[in-house]
């Protein structure tokens, strides 16, 4: 990534040719992506910052630091009926822009005022800001009967497939999702070498491209092969993944292959997010149809978050096993059945009951 070259902002001449004032808008821009820099935020994120930037400033048609909360009303509205834009979408390019003013605010804001008489205001106020799409949206995974009901499915019909190779993969990649919850773009990442049976009892998997909190890069860890997750590496590896060809020896190979060859060394390229996607859409649709257009690889570690927790898994080891920054986010993963409070209840007071007998005898 490379950025302008960023002049002192700190003269105090008011600006006055259009070229002066384009200049200092990109002087600011550049500096709040410096500090981004500065911050440890992966040059990805910076990027589609920068571009959420520039689409506002391209909207608004004069200088940024002219912007009111008027018109980041139009922006935002603009984003949601025009274009028809996500409600993640809109919530992320509303949050690029917050910081962006309150990094202006705070740094700027004598300097702006000096340069072109204008006082900075925050265009992100508490009437305009979209709600966090994360927060109060229930993603309720299916049953266990169901998830059962899918996989049984999957399984008996995988050998049978016209195109046996890329059915085993998808539904390798899905029985990963559903015992460890990986990400799919974890999944898809994954190199033969990253399956490490060595270590502790049932292997782990080497997880190099984890979410990383505030876009500050990836995140690895180590993921134990729990649920069976051991066996269904070691089934594909030991009888499916050669059939993809002669690059199955090599480490760096990817573990999770595509039928497409690079033209270059004739190896398999990497399967893709959307392909896993695909996969998994037609299997929903075959074998658990109410659940058609409703359960996604993403639902499926709201479905092995909560699976484990209702095994009696602790939430921290949730939380370390999905890779989360933050407990409150695991969380929100969890969905407990109607009865969980009874079941809690009972089983404080069997505990309690033993504790008591054991004082006793």
């Amino acid at each position: 990534m490379s950025l302008a070259v960023v002049r002192s902002l700190g003269s105090g001449r008011r600006l006055r040719t259009p070229q002066e004032l384009e200049d200092f808008e990109q002087e600011l821009v550049d500096q709040y992506l410096l500090a981004a820099v500065g911050a440890g935020v992966g040059d990805e994120t910076i990027r589609r910052d920068r571009l959420v930037i520039f689409e506002f400033v391209r909207f608004l048609g004069r200088p940024l630091w002219t912007a009111a909360p008027e018109d980041a009303d139009r922006f935002l509205s603009s984003q949601r009926k025009k274009r028809q834009l996500a409600r993640s979408t809109i919530y992320n390019k509303s949050l690029t822009l917050s910081q962006l003013f309150d990094f202006l605010v705070t740094r700027y804001q004598g300097d702006v005022h000096a340069m072109t008489g204008h006082v900075l205001v925050q265009p992100i106020d508490e009437f305009n800001r979209p709600t966090n799409p994360d927060y109060g949206e229930c993603r309720i995974p299916p049953s266990d009967d169901e998830v059962d009901l899918l996989f049984a499915g999957w399984r008996s019909e995988v050998p049978q497939s016209r195109k046996y190779l890329p059915a085993a993969r998808d539904y390798l990649a899905a029985s990963l999702w559903r015992p460890v919850g990986l990400r799919i773009t974890e999944t898809t990442m994954l190199d033969i070498r990253d399956w490490r049976p060595d270590l502790g009892e049932l292997g782990k998997l080497h997880v190099r491209y984890g979410k990383g909190s505030q876009g500050r890069g990836h995140k690895t860890r180590l993921v134990p092969a729990i649920n069976g997750a051991d066996a269904l590496l070691t089934w594909w590896l030991t009888d499916v993944r050669h059939q993809f060809g002669n690059d199955w020896a090599d480490l760096d190979a990817p573990l999770l292959p595509s039928e497409r060859r690079d033209r270059d060394t004739g190896h398999c390229l990497r399967a893709g997010a959307n392909t896993l996607r695909s996969g998994f859409a037609e299997a929903v649709a075959e074998h658990l149809p109410t659940w058609k257009g409703r359960l996604t690889p993403h639902g499926m570690r709201h479905y092995c978050a909560s699976s484990l927790y209702a095994r009696g898994v602790d939430l921290k080891a949730v939380q370390e096993l999905l890779g989360h920054e933050w407990l409150s986010t695991t969380t929100r993963y969890v969905h407990v059945h109607d009865d969980h409070i009874e079941h809690a209840w009972a089983a404080a007071n069997d505990r309690i009951a033993a504790r008591l007998i054991d004082q006793e005898g």
